[in-house]
């Protein structure tokens, strides 16, 4: 097991090149279950959860190769409709083969998932939407049991917006008999990335990037070449991480249309930031204004950056909330933060963080993947070093961060530790 030695006091200054997005690689990963054949994923993050993921299919029949940041995935000799519990206990996404193995071959086996501890998240809505489709769910042993031989298109409306059911539903749809009406869709870009992904497959789909989705199922796709977008969580890190030394960062390969939240709060908080293409360069000069932040579905600001924020927060002039209506239970790195002396309280749904306080060096654990980057942001402007335990939980989700930062001055450590 890995962990971090971060010293504090090192302004970020230079470029960094944005990955691919880890949460847009996992949704585009499963369609390789709707077609025989060889597809290629391009700009895909070289990180703990493609690999994670790329095992899973393996494990039903698929050959996943990575070379460079092309995922190269051939789906020709599927041999197995089960998703085992050792695989899909390690993250949430890994649902996302259910639909697409009940609308091609007719049934699927696959365990309740894990991933990051910060609340219940239900998957009902997932087996809903299947179930309107015309799929047999039961449960049984920690097993989600799907069969239907041949979906059938229907009406069906997300009572609350998600990402993963719109994810699942959608791909199960494009293969199902007839027209499909989804309503109340996800519209992260990582949704939109996947409607795109499976129209050049074949599929017809209408009203990408609305809310409402209209489907006419096929009777077969074709495997495709495809483009990972930019990771916005990863570019909203750095921007954060930039703003927090009152360093002067450029990011290159990011799509700043997806960060309209997250710059508007950095503008907000006096951070300057010039827009240019597929380039963001942020210069900070001072400590940052305290600014509120909920978290919302996009294009509100992402939940997936609200502990940073909050790390980032430490330095400000006066007090802010931080809440999060997503998932209200998220705050488990509060007290790894006031570890390093952070001022925060935390309430429902929300913390209250009192910017300010001395922050100096100690050793604390990374509790989830976001919370893990909130105390590498904090490490950084704290006072001597800081040790972060547990660090493999950020490895899921961002590709050799401490080399990316480091190019640009930070002073980070990787060392093997025996603490588990």
């Amino acid at each position: 097991m890995d962990k971090f030695i971060v010293e504090g006091g090192h302004r970020l200054n230079g470029r960094i090149t944005v990955s691919g997005a880890k949460n847009a690689s996992l949704a585009l990963m499963p369609t390789c279950l709707l077609a025989p054949g060889v597809f290629h994923l391009d700009n895909t993050p070289n990180n703990r959860d493609v690999w994670t993921f790329s095992r899973l299919l393996g494990s039903l029949g698929v050959h996943a190769e990575l070379n460079g940041h092309t995922l190269l995935l051939d789906s020709t000799n599927i041999n197995s409709f089960e998703a085992p519990y050792e695989h899909v206990k390690k993250m949430r996404a890994s649902i996302y083969v259910l639909g697409p193995l009940v609308a091609r071959f007719g049934q699927a086996r696959v365990s309740l998932p894990g991933g990051c501890n910060f609340g219940p998240r239900p998957v009902d809505l997932h087996l809903k939407g299947l179930e309107k489709l015309g799929a047999q769910i039961s449960i049984d042993g920690g097993y989600i049991n799907a069969s239907c031989p041949r979906l059938q298109g229907a009406p069906f409306h997300f009572d609350i917006s998600s990402v993963g059911a719109s994810v699942n539903v959608m791909m199960a749809a494009v293969l199902a008999k007839g027209h499909t009406t989804l309503t109340n869709v996800a519209i992260e870009p990582e949704v939109t990335a996947l409607a795109r992904m499976l129209v050049s497959m074949g599929a017809n789909i209408e009203g990408i990037g609305t809310t409402t989705l209209e489907i006419d199922g096929v009777d077969e796709l074709r495997p495709v070449r495809h483009d990972t977008i930019p990771d916005r969580i990863e570019a909203a890190t750095f921007l954060i991480a930039a703003a927090m030394t009152r360093g002067d960062v450029t990011l290159d390969h990011v799509n700043p249309y997806h960060l309209t939240a997250v710059i508007q709060k950095l503008e907000e908080s006096g951070a300057e930031l010039d827009v240019a293409g597929d380039t963001i360069r942020i210069t900070m000069n001072d400590a940052p204004n305290a600014v509120d932040i909920t978290t919302a579905p996009y294009p509100g600001y992402p939940t997936d950056s609200q502990a940073q924020w909050a790390a980032y927060m430490l330095l400000a002039k006066g007090a802010s909330r931080v809440r999060d209506t997503i998932y209200p239970t998220r705050f488990g790195y509060v007290p790894e933060l006031q570890r390093l002396g952070a001022d925060i309280e935390t309430g429902d749904m929300y913390c209250v963080v009192k910017g300010g306080a001395h922050l100096s060096g100690a050793t604390v654990m990374s509790s989830d993947l976001r919370a893990s980057a909130s105390l590498v942001l904090a490490g950084m402007v704290a006072e001597g070093s800081t040790e972060i335990l547990r660090v493999y939980h950020l490895d899921r989700g961002y590709e050799s961060l401490e080399h990316k930062l480091n190019a640009v001055g930070a002073r980070i450590r990787r060392e093997r530790t025996e603490e588990f």
